[in-house]
């Protein structure tokens, strides 16, 4: 069976990558550069200019799109904004227009989201897949990001979107960032610490797409996160557990996060809980169930 990757070189795309090749999978990329060395089958495409290398779909049971461009690497000027919203819309639209312009046999189309879509605010509402889309940037950005998709809705394509959370992993991503302070023993709540982190262990993420592709029962929205929930407060206290350091500090004040952070501060400062239990209720199994585990996992 063969898979077309999108976003194959970030930090979810290369670990599922490497799973699905040690699954049996051929794997197959979609790159803007093709680099030497690459060991999958690599093919050309530009979502900004609308250009792609058709015989990337040659054989192409599934297509499984994580490309965008990432929302914490600058901050959020208007023109950064639209382009978080263009690098999604666009290659999602342009993967789509290919797939019905040469009539691609698909099995599925699954594609990355965020939990996002449920918007930024702390609350203790636990937002399930049915819960519609909130009013900010963020969850535009994912409303919109979805929904470039619909035009698949006529065709018997399975269709697979998995809003993810604050991916876990040894390194990149979010965990790297957040261990450096706490390392140095000045690990610290941001803002209140009540706000949650919707978090999930690298490797349950990989899997719960390996199943998407596997499982053809699944369809429309999953959260990927895991079944515990954990505030920032209790995040940042069991890493330095973790690590073994003191967990003492006063909770760094939001103002200076806004001051460093402008706009995108929201996303550090503001969050709410997000259930696991459609993912769950399908049969899906996490391995990392509790923080505990996970940062034991990925730090010891």
């Amino acid at each position: 069976m063969k898979i077309l990757l999108t976003g194959a070189t970030g930090l979810i795309g290369s670990h599922l990558a490497e799973l699905l090749e040690s699954k049996g999978f051929e794997v197959a990329i979609l790159t803007r550069g093709v680099g030497a060395g690459c060991k999958y089958d690599s093919y050309l495409w530009n979502p900004v200019t609308g250009t792609i290398d058709e015989n990337a779909f040659k054989e192409v049971d599934y297509v499984v799109h994580l490309a965008g461009t990432n929302i914490m690497a600058k901050r959020w000027t208007d023109q950064r904004k639209a382009e978080i919203i263009t690098s999604r819309t666009l290659s999602t639209k342009l993967l789509v227009k290919t797939i019905k312009t040469n009539k691609i046999p698909l099995k599925g189309f699954i594609s990355a989201s965020a939990i996002g879509y449920y918007g930024s605010f702390t609350s203790d509402k636990v937002f399930e897949e049915d819960s519609p889309a909130h009013s900010d940037f963020l969850s535009e950005s994912c409303r919109l990001w979805e929904a470039a998709s619909d035009s698949l809705n006529d065709l018997d394509i399975r269709k697979v979107h998995i809003r993810i959370g604050v991916v876990l992993a040894k390194q990149g991503g979010a965990l790297e960032q957040l261990v450096r302070p706490v390392a140095l023993g000045l690990g610290a709540a941001l803002g209140s610490g009540k706000q949650y982190m919707p978090w999930v262990h690298i490797d349950d993420l990989s899997n719960m797409f390996l199943e998407t592709i596997e499982n053809s029962k699944l369809e429309g929205a999953y959260n990927g996160v895991a079944p515990e929930s954990a505030t920032n407060n209790a995040f940042t206290k069991q890493l330095a557990k973790t690590l073994n350091k003191p967990f003492w500090l006063p909770n760094v004040p939001s103002f200076i996060i806004k001051l460093l952070l402008g706009e995108m501060s929201t996303v550090v400062l503001d969050g709410s809980r997000v259930s696991a239990h459609k993912i769950i209720s399908t049969g899906f199994r996490f391995k990392y169930n509790t923080l505990r585990e996970a940062l034991k996992d990925l730090l010891q």
